[in-house]
């Protein structure tokens, strides 16, 4: 693959130094908080192996697809979102919307997603530091409670990772971006299986995994479908501009994408799966709910490291890798943003990167906010955290990637998608059997899940 190329305008295009560097900056975007955090707390207020068994179908039958369709949209227009589909229909028509929501949903979703790593990065030295052992459960979660509540020490927390953030992404996408995911995600990999083998030598363990792995098809309903299907986007990260970045980046026609959204989405489910060998197991052998919800990570993880031998270490492990997730998922929704800022707006990276991360900085106060002093403060019913979650996930979210299935099946049309997507293609290819999953299947799924977010059933 060569590492610069020129694009259709005359420009030249920084490009993806090779398939291994695309291939581990795209799954870096895909594999995060999604997998490490939300992927357990979700499987186990749905089901365990009913919601496991659900969420694969649903990841390899409608998210591959979507996936490819969206790396594929940007490889062929060689531009970011915003531009690629003005490129492709009009200034202002409808179909920009997909490049306008994509990146106003990660900007958003940036503002609270600092701050959720801001609470990461300060647990790893909390554990690191032994500041829960021999903790009693009811003091770890009036702990982090008290924590969250005070806004300067959370804010300094999150202006860490900012800067994290901000120096990697500078750098460009071969000596930034690449690099460093090249590095992250191998480690990522390395501390998931060591942490599993670990889990799995705890006394009591099989059971965890027997109700991990065992699909108990009687508890598989429509809310327990739905709940896969917004997993699953919210995990692989379908409609959130990256995937579009990142495929703009690739070879017009050096480049496979859909062996390549294929190998994507397989490391993000394997990431989810690993992710619960970690977390079930152990619970079940502490005799720990694997229900806890959204504090199975801050709350439940953390009163497990305060009981087992050696769990500071353990611990510091689990926090060292859920921050290295975060990290690689932030860097592709930050590039998602900074990348359409420079395509728009012509100007240097540097500038992009730092007033990207400003606007997000200042956009999550109010965030910060609502988990202490404004936490009584209510929009639309809700606090600026849940606000901000709600209207990128369920709204913004949801809206481009169901107007992005709509626009491949009906506007860009199947035959179009297939021939421009395997050009460059290796083994793996978009098939005709892919026809109906693509035509009919993946927009009334998309819609499901949008109606499903707005409460409207």
């Amino acid at each position: 693959m060569s590492k610069e190329f020129e694009t259709t305008n005359g420009k030249a295009r920084e490009s993806w130094a090779n398939k291994f560097g695309f291939i581990m900056a795209t799954a870096g975007f895909a594999i995060g908080l999604g997998n490490i955090w939300r992927f357990p707390y979700m499987t186990g207020m749905n089901g365990g192996g009913a919601f496991l068994l659900v969420y694969l179908l649903v990841c390899l039958i409608i998210c591959i697809p979507l996936f490819t369709a969206e790396i594929s949209l940007g490889r062929k227009t060689q531009l970011t979102p915003i531009e690629g589909m003005r490129k492709l229909t009009k200034k202002g028509g409808v179909w920009t919307l997909i490049g306008w929501f994509g990146v106003i949903s990660a900007l958003i979703i940036m503002s609270y997603y600092l701050m959720i790593m801001g609470w990461i990065l300060a647990y790893l030295f909390k554990i690191v530091s032994g500041q829960f052992t021999g903790v009693s459960a009811e003091q770890i979660g009036a702990a982090f409670g008290n924590f969250i509540a005070q806004p300067v020490p959370v804010a300094a927390y999150t202006l860490a990772v900012i800067v994290m953030l901000g120096l990697i992404v500078t750098r460009g996408l071969k000596d930034g971006i690449e690099k460093s995911c090249k590095i992250m995600m191998p480690l990522l990999f390395v501390f998931l299986i060591a942490l599993a083998i670990r889990s799995l030598t705890f006394p009591g363990a099989l059971a965890g995994l027997k109700w991990y792995l065992t699909p108990d098809i009687s508890k598989i309903n429509a809310n327990v479908v739905l709940a896969a299907l917004g997993q699953a986007f919210y995990s692989i990260g379908v409609g959130m501009a990256a995937a579009y970045v990142y495929g703009s980046y690739l070879h017009p026609t050096e480049s496979d994408v859909p062996g390549g959204a294929a190998t994507i989405v397989a490391f993000d489910t394997l990431a989810a799966f690993i992710a619960g060998l970690v977390i079930f197991p152990a619970l079940f052998a502490f005799g720990l709910e694997p229900n806890a919800g959204a504090g199975l990570l801050f709350v439940t993880m953390t009163n497990l490291f305060s009981q087992i031998p050696g769990g500071s270490l353990f611990g510091g492990a689990f926090f060292f890798l859920v921050m290295l997730a975060g990290l690689t998922s932030g860097i592709g929704l930050l590039e998602a943003v900074v990348a359409s800022v420079i395509d728009s707006y012509n100007i240097s990276r540097k500038k992009a990167v730092w007033g990207s991360l400003a606007i997000m900085f200042v956009l999550g106060i109010p965030t910060i906010l609502s988990c202490g002093p404004w936490a009584n403060v209510l929009l639309f019913g809700k606090n600026f955290f849940d606000l901000a979650d709600y209207v990128s996930g369920n709204v913004l979210l949801t809206a481009g990637a169901l107007l992005l299935a709509i626009y491949t099946a009906f506007v860009w049309k199947f035959e179009n998608f297939r021939d421009e997507t395997n050009i460059g293609a290796a083994g793996f290819k978009v098939a005709n059997w892919w026809k109906p999953f693509v035509t009919y299947l993946i927009p009334v799924a998309v819609f499901l899940i949008m109606v499903r977010g707005l409460g409207i059933f």
